[in-house]
């Protein structure tokens, strides 16, 4: 697998593009964005948990339940959640891209993200419209993602080649993420392209078992949008036979390629957490079973305590055990190592559920750096999970104290 550049317009057949059309009051950020394939593509989403969901959620439920769109239109600055008009606004927006870009209606996802409760006026969306499609380009992949940003401060996009049918395949994806995210099922917002040929039922198959690894392995403050949505088309321009066989090859190969956009997308979204200063990947190894490592590995990154002493660089161990202890596995707290790691070396600091010796001073230059490794080991299988956040900090008190005024 050989990463690539372009993000969403990397595979054959998307153009993408983005503008400030005036739902932001800051006229130097871009609140609008718009992906297109060329040709209709097979197409499948997972979304929010949340009992409450934005309005967009909803028509995009609709609009792919026969498994193929066209295209994503997405605005900023506003969630659309909460309005009585939500629905009406959300299928609006569609109904502009099929009048401006060509596409019908019932062929778009839409998203949006932003404040929740606010009214959202379709008029400078609309007025907008003209110059989002006249932008759309084959490198417009940046444009876009810097559109679904909110409170981000790094644009997130990746891509990758891999072979599928012997012919060169391409996966891309954008994301925006940065605070409320503790997802359960995708996360933030994530729009992912390909141009491979895949069947839609296999596509949603790999999409609803690739989120349990990826996106719902991240946590920044516990708290889960209602917003949340990721979804993937896929064209089928590369030229490869369809793939149609769960059992194939090269049904393998690009759920791997999948993997590869989604945890590089998770890994920056943690980064990105607001107000952080460390990724935090918590590794879990020596399960009993998947299940009981995801568990474990996704209550020690959530851990309130474990980041905060994450941010002041203290070797507070007793706290990873402890967000295991209360983690609901079933496992021996007898047979638990754990270490602390980065790019400053690795220390030891628990074996068999009880603390060892080590320097303090070697523990605080490991945790300084900005990508800190949390190692658990259980002791009893085989199974792995590994889990990503980031620090608490004061900055994430501030930024939320006032988000909205």
């Amino acid at each position: 697998m050989l990463s690539v550049s372009g993000g969403v317009c990397a595979a054959k057949g998307f153009k993408a593009s983005g503008i400030h059309c005036g739902i932001r009051k800051n006229k130097t950020k871009r609140d609008l964005s718009l992906i297109i394939s060329e040709q209709k593509a097979a197409a499948a989403a997972v979304y929010t948990t949340n009992l409450v969901k934005g309005a967009p959620i909803a028509v995009t439920r609709k609009n792919i339940a026969d498994g193929y769109a066209q295209a994503v239109i997405c605005n900023s600055g506003n969630a659309n959640t909460c309005n009585a008009n939500g629905e009406e606004i959300a299928t609006a927006m569609c109904a502009l891209t099929e009048q401006y870009a060509g596409v019908k209606a019932e062929d778009v996802i839409v998203a949006s993200t932003g404040v929740i409760g606010q009214p959202l006026d379709i008029t400078p969306i609309a007025g907008g419209m003209e110059e989002l499609v006249a932008a759309l380009s084959d490198d417009g992949s940046l444009a876009a993602a810097e559109g679904i940003m909110t409170t981000d401060t790094r644009v997130k996009e990746i891509a990758f080649e891999f072979m599928a049918g012997g012919k060169p395949c391409r996966i891309g994806g954008i994301a925006k993420g940065s605070g409320m995210i503790h997802p359960n099922m995708a996360t933030m917002l994530v729009f992912i392209t390909s141009d491979v040929a895949i069947e839609p039922a296999l596509l949603r198959a790999a999409l609803s078992e690739d989120v349990k690894d990826s996106f719902n392995m991240v946590s920044v403050d516990g708290d889960t949008s209602t917003n949340d949505m990721c979804c993937v088309m896929a064209n089928g321009m590369a030229g490869n036979d369809m793939i149609a066989d769960a059992d194939s090859a090269d049904f393998l190969e690009f759920k791997k390629a999948l993997f590869a956009v989604t945890s590089y997308l998770c890994r920056n979204i943690a980064r990105d957490g607001e107000g952080a200063t460390h990724l935090m990947q918590v590794e879990v190894s020596g399960a009993a079973d998947k299940e009981t490592a995801r568990v474990v590995a996704k209550s020690v990154c959530c851990s309130s305590l474990l980041k905060a002493a994450i941010f002041g660089a203290d070797a507070n161990w007793g706290r990873v055990l402890c967000a295991i202890g209360y983690s609901g596995a079933d496992l021996d707290v007898t047979k638990i190592d754990v270490d602390f790691a980065s790019s400053a070396g690795q220390i030891a600091v628990c074996r068999q559920g009880s603390g060892v010796d080590f320097s303090e001073e070697k523990a605080k230059e490991i945790l300084l750096c900005e990508e800190v490794r949390i190692l658990i080991s259980l002791g009893e299988g085989s199974a792995e999970a590994t889990a990503w956040g980031c620090d608490l900090t004061y900055d994430y008190v501030k930024i939320n104290g006032d988000y909205r005024t």
